[in-house]
């Protein structure tokens, strides 16, 4: 800390003076080779070891960085755009290089909805390091560079011009005689611009243009013909619907996995269907697209906020909705119904002061069911297994496997410390499934009553150099793809609705489904009738 600050009180001290084209070409080559070191590598690891690529990549980046910086650098306000680049971009680099994050629009939707405590989560003493060294130094010797101008703005003209001349002619000649090659490279591997370093500045203004600056589309109602057809015992229906958060298939011992991560529920007779793929990789997207009516190949967001989610469906059926929340926002799913904030004080129980264990979401519950009467929904949205610091999701008790990764910056543990702790987050999802369940229980003289487990998508624990998730869907891995799904039922709840219980289980086995499956299949099972369910996408149906 010392040197850092000697090395701070150094660059305020010196006064450095500098043309345009010199500022231009240095910030160029420091984004080009610095910040974009990831997608070099990627590129030249591509090529099969080709050295020349070491070269190549990094010149085209060079040369189309100054073309771009060259419309930009207008006078006071050139060296602050780039200051505010170089900050971002160096927390954009620490991601890409020790997690492989790519940072396209679903990322950049998924950061600017993520809350103050979920951001937290991802700060260590190696990601402020690669902030101060990388961003901080780097802006502190722009603002000492004291751009000196040509006596005359021809002149000034001329130079640029003859810089971007250079660099347009650079560009020429290397597609000239490499254009088949990076052809082949970009061809094969189309996620690679989505690499570059700083596209999340695009990507960033375009979700404040479409969030903030678009007039928002007309809302649309659907389902307003819902009704709920009456059980034959004539009870009305409480369902709980956890929504998941980060939990993966394949870590899963009703998928397969060889640990036993559902040792509370492997004897209550959930339902686990097979193969089940999520809409996106981040909470930004999958969550409202699961709720939402719309398929995953045709999913658009700002529709999906302006128009009515399954939740709304139910409504319109006269059922009693309410959500819960303990991982930073529904997303815009409650937009309509009732909605339940936890804070990180709701309980001295469950909470630790920045984040609550999900135990906290079924406290106040019975209250709520013995003070509503009727049909009854309650979605329970977990913070689960979020990542990076794994271990303040479960209770010390819960520590099953050992040892265990007990820090944000995970890329310092080793592969079995992080499987321990990713593991043991889903233990404890398990007990809060178990929970659940037996609290139901108690209510089934009163209720038919069912519960439904989906996670919002998976995560990466380091496969193929991947880790925590958000990848762009055409290239995100299974690990980031594929997420549990329960359903529970109690008998007595499966006569009442008509449901035959054996086909539903030899359907689950069979596996291939989806969060496209579960804006119809909850009023399937739930008993709602409506024009707006399609019976081919409702697990129940049939």
């Amino acid at each position: 800390m010392l040197v850092l600050s000697n090395l701070i009180s150094k660059l305020k001290s010196q006064k450095i003076t500098m043309n345009m084209v010199s500022l231009l070409i240095l910030v160029s080559l420091y984004f080009a080779v610095v910040f974009n070191y990831p997608i070099n590598e990627k590129i030249y690891q591509l090529s099969q070891g080709n050295g020349l690529f070491l070269f190549l990549t990094p010149a085209i980046l060079t040369c189309a960085f100054i073309i771009i910086f060259s419309m930009i650098a207008v006078p006071y306000l050139f060296k602050g755009i780039v200051i505010i680049l170089t900050l971002t971009s160096s927390m954009a680099f620490y991601a890409a290089l020790q997690y492989n994050t790519m940072f396209d629009y679903a990322m950049i939707e998924n950061i600017f909805e993520t809350n103050v405590g979920e951001a937290s989560s991802y700060l260590s003493s190696a990601s402020i390091g690669y902030f101060i060294v990388f961003g901080v130094l780097p802006s502190l010797f722009l603002l000492k560079v004291k751009v000196i101008r040509n006596a005359s703005w021809g002149k000034e003209l001329f130079h640029r011009a003859a810089l971007v001349s250079v660099a347009i002619v650079g560009l020429l000649l290397i597609s000239v005689f490499y254009f088949k090659d990076y052809a082949s490279i970009g061809r094969n591997n189309s996620y690679l611009n989505k690499m570059i370093n700083p596209a999340d500045a695009f990507n960033t203004v375009k979700y404040i243009n479409n969030e903030y600056l678009t007039a928002p589309l007309d809302y649309i109602t659907i389902g307003e013909d819902a009704e709920v057809i009456p059980a034959k015992n004539g009870k009305p229906t409480l369902m709980v619907v956890l929504v998941g958060e980060t939990a993966r298939a394949q870590n899963s011992a009703y998928n397969g996995y060889d640990r036993e991560t559902n040792p509370y529920t492997k004897d209550l007779g959930l339902i686990a269907f097979q193969n089940t793929s999520s809409c996106g990789t981040a909470t930004a997207h999958s969550l409202p697209c699961m709720f939402s009516n719309m398929v995953r190949t045709n999913y658009n967001r700002d529709r999906a906020n302006n128009q009515d989610d399954v939740l709304d469906v139910l409504t319109h059926a006269g059922v009693k909705s309410v959500w819960i929340d303990n991982d930073g926002g529904d997303k815009a799913v409650a937009k309509n119904i009732e909605k339940v904030m936890i804070s990180d004080t709701s309980s001295d129980e469950f909470c630790n002061g920045s984040s609550c264990y999900d135990e906290v979401l079924l406290q106040g519950l019975d209250k709520r069911i013995q003070n509503t009467t009727g049909d009854q929904l309650y979605a329970l949205h977990m913070i689960g297994s979020h990542g990076p610091t794994y271990w303040k999701r479960y209770p010390e008790n819960m520590a099953v496997f050992t040892p265990a990764c007990n820090r944000s910056d995970i890329e310092n543990c080793s592969d079995e410390e992080i499987t321990n702790v990713y593991d043991n987050t889903l233990v404890y999802t398990d007990y809060v499934i178990a929970q659940t369940i037996a609290k139901l229980k108690t209510y089934s003289d009163k209720y038919n009553v069912v519960m439904l487990y989906i996670s919002d998508h998976g995560e990466s624990l380091g496969e193929n150099g991947l880790y925590l998730h958000g990848a762009p869907y055409m290239i995100a891995p299974k690990e980031q793809t594929h997420v549990p799904f329960y359903i529970w039922m109690s008998d007595d709840y499966a006569n009442q609705k008509g449901i035959n219980k054996a086909s539903v289980i030899k359907k689950a086995a069979a596996g291939g489904f989806s969060h496209d499956n579960l804006f119809h299949t909850l009023l399937g099972l739930y008993g709602v009738k409506t024009s707006a369910k399609d019976n081919s996408l409702d697990i129940m149906a049939n």
